[in-house]
């Protein structure tokens, strides 16, 4: 019986519950772009300051080596720990994110195929894929908040630093 209700949808009722995982996908790209963003910002702040703890370091010994420059390699030193640790968050979101894409595309492949072939035992399998993108997304968006907590911290710390 469940093999005729599965024939009985019309291509564009297929079509519609195809498209919810293909919302989700749009959704988790638009989340992606956001955490790209700050993945490229938190390593190119990672770089400036190796840079400046090379120029530094290169003073080390010199007459233009002051006791403010050994403050400020180890405040450097400090801060590159910490957005060490806010990069490791970024590439988990971002994992997290595409993990999810990836299981979002496994369920509309599913879908299709379970249409097609009438295999009503994929049923557990799509939604099982579903969910877990959904899980996913939620681990995504831990991982972002988080990061953005670790942010804040650093830039508190590096002002506090300066005064």
């Amino acid at each position: 019986m469940e093999t005729q209700l599965i024939l009985s949808f019309s291509p564009e009722r297929i079509i519609q519950l195809m498209l919810a995982p293909a919302i989700m996908i749009s959704a988790c790209g638009l989340l992606l772009l956001g955490i790209n963003n700050k993945y490229s910002i938190v390593v190119n702040r990672i770089r400036l300051l190796n840079q400046e703890s090379r120029l530094i370091r290169k003073n080390i010994g010199t007459e233009e080596y002051t006791s403010d420059d050994n403050v400020r390699l180890e405040v450097i030193i400090q801060q590159i720990q910490k957005l060490m640790y806010r990069l490791k968050l970024v590439r988990n979101a971002v994992l997290s994110y595409s993990s999810a894409v990836a299981l979002f595309v496994l369920t509309s492949l599913l879908l299709g195929i379970s249409f097609i072939a009438a295999f009503e035992k994929l049923n557990v399998l799509i939604m099982g894929a579903f969910l877990f993108g959904m899980i996913m997304v939620f681990g995504g968006i831990v991982f972002a908040g988080r990061e953005t907590i670790k942010g804040y911290e650093i830039v508190s710390f590096e002002v506090e630093a300066e005064q």
